[in-house]
C-alpha cells in the first residue's frame, strides 16, 4: 500500500486546509487532560472580550485568577446545567466577576459592526492526534475547539487504509466515555453533550 494513502496524510490536508481559514493548530502539549479544555484559548477569548472580567478575578485572586476560573469552569461543563454547548451559548456566572460569555455567535447582518469584530475574536482551533487521557497514550486523530472548549472530535478513514464502519467501531469499543480500568470519566468524551 502506497505511504500517500495514510490516514495521516488526511489528517494534514484537514489541518492545512482549515488553517489557510484561519483556523489555529495546536500542540498536545496545550491541553489540559484533567479538564478538556485548552486554556491559552479561553484566556486568550477572554482577554479580548471580556478584560473587565478577568480584571475582577486577578483583583479577587491574585495568581489563581486563571485556575478559579478555569476550575469554575470544569465545574460548570460538568454540572447537569451545563455541557460545551450550553456553555458556549450560555455562558456561565462567576462569584466576584459576574456572567462570562464564551463565544459570539454569527451575527445576523453586518450592521453591528461591534458584534461583527467580537464574533471574529473566537478562537477556533484544531488539534492532531490529541492525546486525551493522562493515564493511557489514547489519542484521537483530530480535535476541534471554540474558545478552548472541545467541540468535536474525529477518527480519520481512508478508502485505502480502513472503512468508516471501522470508525464507527472505534468509537463504540475504543473511546469509551469511561476507563473500564481506572473507572475516570474522560471529559473530552462525556463533556461535549
Amino acid at each position: 500500500m502506497a505511504k500517500d494513502h495514510h490516514e495521516v496524510h488526511f489528517e494534514n490536508y484537514i489541518t492545512k486546509k482549515l488553517v489557510e481559514q484561519g483556523w489555529l493548530e495546536g500542540m498536545i502539549a496545550g491541553y489540559d487532560q484533567q479538564r478538556a479544555l485548552f486554556p491559552e484559548d479561553v484566556m486568550a477569548w477572554l482577554e479580548a472580550t471580556q478584560p473587565t472580567v478577568l480584571s475582577k478575578l486577578n483583583g479577587l485572586h491574585g495568581s489563581d485568577a486563571q485556575k478559579h476560573l478555569l476550575d469554575r469552569l470544569e465545574d460548570v461543563l460538568k454540572s447537569k446545567t451545563g455541557g460545551t454547548i450550553n456553555v458556549l451559548r450560555s455562558g456561565f456566572k462567576i462569584a466576584g466577576a459576574g456572567h462570562i460569555d464564551m463565544s459570539q455567535k454569527a451575527p445576523e447582518d453586518l450592521r453591528n459592526e461591534k458584534v461583527n469584530e467580537r464574533y471574529k475574536l473566537n478562537r477556533l482551533r484544531v488539534v492532531r492526534q490529541l492525546k486525551y487521557c493522562p493515564t493511557r497514550e489514547w489519542a484521537i486523530d483530530l480535535v476541534f475547539f471554540i474558545n478552548g472548549l472541545p467541540v468535536a472530535t474525529v477518527e480519520v478513514k481512508t478508502d485505502f487504509t480502513q472503512s468508516i464502519e471501522e470508525a464507527v467501531k472505534q468509537y463504540k469499543n475504543d473511546r469509551l466515555p469511561i476507563d473500564p480500568v481506572t473507572g475516570r470519566k474522560e471529559p473530552l468524551l462525556t463533556e461535549m453533550v
